[in-house]
């Protein structure tokens, strides 16, 4: 349970191959990844929280009923005695008993909030003020037309266009602002022009439940078509020389085991189905080769991948199987004038690129070997070159390659010691001038054009912040901190070059309060990337650090193997030890650790206040995958099956069972102090249900022996990613920030205190 990223678009081309690995693996296999991993937060006594108003004293902590439940595993007996928060018509939750306790604790985080009103008023005005409102991405062209999309003054989501390259008007594709009005809750997710440039098919959810619905627009006459695909996920893919797209419906427990093709203007009742998955742990996805010619169908789990192709213009055509399933091997293709490419780990950890005949599609002869040195994350096609991608220690590469001479590299630098960079939206096959991104946690995000030919980079857009940003007051680091192990673990850390000064007016004595963020599973980095909201803490003399534990790959597969199934604890550990680390260098102390993480980084934060809960000040879990044992138990839930490859399982696993409770942590509460805690959940997330943190949150109320605040605020009407609409998440930052500051002692006094 983490947080995968969620579909959404910047232009609107056709789909572009799959070259990495997003349909070998992230896309066929749904995580309990987050919906959208943020850019940010993402023995002293811990500090201690008193109400400050009237009507916080006034109401007291939910406290929520015990029931006795007990289930027996390998012979060992737990109880469980919140079961009943676990609505068992879910995913409908009309349980009255349910519903009122989530309310009174949505109360209770209300009242106690409320004398922070002002503060997170405050944090959100200043957030929202370095956020350009009238912005738009850089116009990218495919085919006969360029596309773009924009925010105007004062909107919460964006308007999608497209103009003639040959010249003319503006031609509005999507206002998103029209369709999520009068919904609480909106996400605009695959979209797809047809080749020909008529149609536009799009999906949106209205629930956060993350099944959505399609709909295609005929951009000739502005019309919709009566063609409505309900209960869909994943991508949409036009085929069969526009007449018909591809889709992966969604089964009733949530998960995507079917590529299917409707045909426009026929039921979707006769859609047909071009292949369907048997094992209920993989997924399927779909999109199209480099040249649009092959329709590559890819499923697999967390673990293993299998590949199909069909003629994109004859899709009910027999398939090529590229090479039948082996456990533990992954791999991902595409195809270029009739010959396959295949990036796999068949024969090393980190990665290798291959080539085969589409007559014999599993002979893969080798062009770029595995490296021990640089990990091989992914391939793009193009027509007169391609463009490997990686990360030599820790760092993002770009690298460009020649059909005729693979092993020659022409690198793309950039000059700053901690950096993500990648390719930006490449639409069409024929590019001369690569799109690329870049940022860093000094450096605002920036869009650049790479000429192949001269090797020149024009910068075309540098994020703007109106309320003004200059670069060299901060300084970013990076460190290693030694893990227990003596594994060396990479931490990027931003801070004012004059936060002593900070820290010295705001009467802060001794090191300065530092807040850590990771993620640590599915083999998710954390890229050192910039945010402008981080920006709030670190103004105010704070130290914001990144750690690169176990768990991600940000030092290659074997970095991610160490924090999976039974090497799990390394990334607790190494989150633990980084804290530890930092406060030994001096950039904080104990009980100035402030963290947070989302989902499998919820799961993170809870079981290092388990294990070292001296050490944080305040504490953010989102979405946290905090029961771990009750949900790779019950495999009814949508994604469990799925999972046990990266956590175990625990129904036929004694040792997997055995290992998940000892860290699993609801199931480690234990009697001593905790440090402050906000902790958020969606009534309508798929992937990490509502009642791990509600269970979490009653069970921590009993038996904690602190009087640290603790909060459970639940968004009734959102799922994994929180609330929608970029000013309503911002504001949700904007309260995070402000429990971080109050609970750290650095929120303006109120009124009466």
């Amino acid at each position: 349970m983490g947080q995968a990223p969620q579909a959404s678009f910047t232009a609107m081309p056709p789909v572009r191959p799959i070259s990495l690995l997003a349909l070998a693996s992230a896309l066929a296999a749904t995580t309990f990844a987050p919906a959208a991993i943020a850019a940010t937060p993402e023995e002293s006594a811990p500090v201690t929280s008193t109400p400050t108003t009237a009507s916080a004293s006034a109401i007291k902590p939910p406290v929520a009923e015990k029931r006795p439940h007990t289930y027996t595993v390998h012979g060992i007996t737990v109880e469980d005695p919140y079961d009943w928060l676990y609505d068992k018509s879910y995913p409908t939750v009309d349980d009255k008993d349910v519903l009122d306790h989530l309310k009174a604790e949505n109360a209770y985080f209300e009242a106690q909030m409320e004398g922070q009103k002002a503060l997170t008023e405050a944090l959100f005005a200043e957030m929202r003020a370095r956020i350009k409102e009238d912005d738009s991405t850089v116009p990218q062209k495919d085919g006969d037309y360029l596309y773009w999309s924009e925010f105007e003054e004062g909107a919460q989501y964006r308007k999608h266009y497209r103009k003639a390259v040959a010249g003319g008007e503006a031609e509005l594709l999507i206002d998103e602002n029209a369709l999520a009005e009068g919904q609480e809750y909106f996400r605009l997710g695959a979209a797809s022009i047809s080749q020909n440039g008529r149609f536009l098919a799009y999906a949106t959810d209205t629930s956060g439940g993350e099944r959505y619905t399609a709909r295609i627009k005929d951009l000739t006459t502005g019309e919709h078509l009566p063609d409505v695909i309900e209960n869909l996920r994943g991508d949409l893919v036009w085929v069969k020389n526009d007449t018909a797209i591809v889709y992966g419906p969604s089964t009733e427990e949530w998960r995507t085991l079917e590529a299917k093709m409707h045909v426009i203007g026929t039921p979707v009742s006769e859609d047909v189905t071009l292949y369907k998955e048997e094992d209920q742990s993989f997924g399927v996805g779909t999109g199209l080769s480099a040249q649009e010619d092959w329709l590559i169908i890819a499923t697999g789990d967390n673990e293993t991948s299998e590949v199909r192709l069909v003629p994109a213009n004859d899709p009910t055509a027999a398939p090529i199987l590229v090479k039948p399933r082996k456990k533990g091997v992954e791999y991902g293709a595409d195809v270029r004038d009739g010959e396959l490419w295949v990036w796999t780990n068949d024969d090393h950890i980190n990665f290798r690129l291959a080539k085969a005949k589409l007559e014999a599609p599993g002979e893969w002869q080798t062009v770029i070997p595995g490296s021990d040195d640089f990990y091989l994350t992914g391939f793009d096609l193009f027509k007169g070159f391609f463009v490997t991608e990686g990360r030599l220690n820790g760092l993002d590469q770009i690298q460009l390659r020649q059909y005729g001479d693979p092993a020659k590299v022409t690198p793309i630098s950039f000059p700053e010691p901690s950096f993500t960079a990648g390719l930006s939206n490449n639409p069409e096959y024929d590019m001369q001038v690569l799109r690329l991104s870049y940022q860093s946690m000094v450096t605002p995000g920036t869009i650049y054009d790479y000429d192949v030919k001269t090797g020149g980079l024009t910068t075309l857009k540098t994020q703007e912040i109106p309320s003004g940003y200059d670069p060299s007051l901060y300084v970013s680091e990076r460190l290693t901190i030694t893990a227990r192990d003596g594994t060396q673990v990479p931490v990027s850390v931003l801070m004012r070059k004059d936060r002593a000064e900070i820290l010295k007016k705001a009467g802060i004595e001794g090191p300065g309060p530092l807040h850590l963020y990771a993620y640590g599973a599915y083999g998710y980095a954390i890229p050192p990337g910039f945010s402008t909201s981080r920006l709030s803490l670190v103004d105010r003399g704070f130290a914001y650090a990144i750690a690169h534990i176990r768990g991600g790959d940000d030092l290659g597969r074997r970095w991610y193997l160490q924090g999976k199934l039974f090497e799990r604890t390394n990334t607790f550990n190494d989150f633990v030890d980084a804290g530890r680390g930092l406060i030994a260098k001096g950039y904080t102390a104990e009980g100035k650790v402030t963290a947070s993480g989302g989902s499998a980084g919820g799961e993170l934060m809870g079981a290092v206040i388990n294990q070292d809960p001296a050490q944080y000040g305040a504490v953010v879990a989102h979405v946290p995958f905090v029961d771990v044992v009750g949900t790779m138990l019950n495999e009814k839930l949508p994604l469990t099956p799925g999972e046990w490859q990266e956590w175990g399982n625990p129904i036929l696993d004694k040792a997997a069972f055995a290992y998940m409770l000892s860290y699993s942590p609801y199931d480690q509460v234990t009697a001593k102090a905790y440090p402050p805690l906000l902790v958020t959940a969606g009534l309508n997330d798929p992937r990490v249900t509502y009642w791990e943190p509600a269970k979490w949150v009653a069970k921590l109320r009993e038996v904690k022996t602190d009087d640290n605040l603790l909060l459970l605020k639940t968004n009734m009407g959102a799922g994994h990613g929180g609330q929608s609409g970029r000013w309503n998440s911002l504001k949700e930052t904007a309260e995070e920030f402000a429990f971080i500051l109050w609970q750290m002692g650095m929120a303006p006094k109120s009124e009466g205190e």
